[in-house]
């Protein structure tokens, strides 16, 4: 991926040792699906300052109380989850809450339910869009969202999928855990605005047919899970894919004098 101008010069004062890297942020992204597999994706507006009018699936950065506060828990324990992200278990809690948190937030789906079993079945109502604007504002946490509700999280419907942590060259970056869910039965996403100013649903081989043909943009660790995906015609494929979880970090390198984008 060759880089701009303005990126390219920075990468070699970063390369150089002139500046330093920024430290990078916890972060969880979830790649959610539906039956094709199709995925759901939204197009970051023009004016944001990372990843402007890039197509990205919902995620966001860990909040200090997903980490901090117990909440109700069903599936795999923060420990199990530490242990495939390799990551302490508090860090490993804030990961699963932040992905679930983000998804409502970016989505409207919510992956939690009234039980160990069960998942809330709509989430369409004035009432939930004023929670989800809350979380959004940070003036409600995501554990006594879920405590005020009396929801459980379903941690056992994610799926980890690839750890990406963002170049060292960037000045916004993020250490990325990505999942995969499925969209839960009688849920439906919707438009919810806020950072994005589109959203849809896509075959992955489409969202990829449209990014090499210059529609629409894509991040390197979007593009690569769409490819990865991409092996699958069903969502079952997807969930039975057995997966090694290693952080990837792409780097800028210069070949021929262009500054490019690497991950291998």
């Amino acid at each position: 991926m060759p880089l701009s101008a303005e990126l390219a010069a920075r990468a070699r004062d970063v390369l150089a040792g002139r500046i330093e890297p920024v430290p990078a942020r916890e972060a969880a992204t979830v790649v959610l699906l539906r039956p094709g597999p199709e995925v759901y994706l939204l197009r970051r507006k023009a004016t944001m300052a990372f990843a402007a009018g890039a197509y990205v699936f919902p995620g966001g950065s860990v909040d200090v109380r997903d980490t901090d506060q117990a909440v109700a828990w069903a599936g795999p324990s923060p420990a199990e989850w530490g242990e495939v992200f390799h990551a302490g278990e508090r860090l490993a809690r804030g990961l699963v809450c932040a992905a679930v948190r983000e998804t409502f937030e970016e989505s409207g789906v919510l992956l939690a339910g009234p039980g160990p079993d069960s998942v809330v079945a709509d989430t369409t109502g004035e009432d939930w869009e004023a929670d989800r604007l809350a979380l959004i504002d940070r003036s409600l946490g995501f554990a006594d969202f879920l405590a005020r509700r009396g929801l459980v999280l379903r941690a056992d419907l994610l799926k980890a999928w690839a750890h990406w942590i963002t170049p060292e060259i960037e000045s916004r970056r993020f250490d990325t855990r990505f999942f995969v869910a499925v969209l839960p039965a009688g849920q439906r996403t919707r438009d919810v605005g806020g950072e994005a100013d589109q959203v849809v649903w896509e075959r992955p081989s489409r969202t990829l047919e449209r990014a090499r043909e210059g529609e629409i943009f894509l991040m390197p660790p979007t593009y690569a899970t769409l490819s990865e995906l991409t092996a699958h015609d069903t969502v079952a494929g997807v969930l039975a894919e057995r997966r090694e979880i290693t952080p990837i970090m792409p780097r800028a390198v210069e070949i021929e004098g262009e500054m490019r984008l690497v991950t291998s």
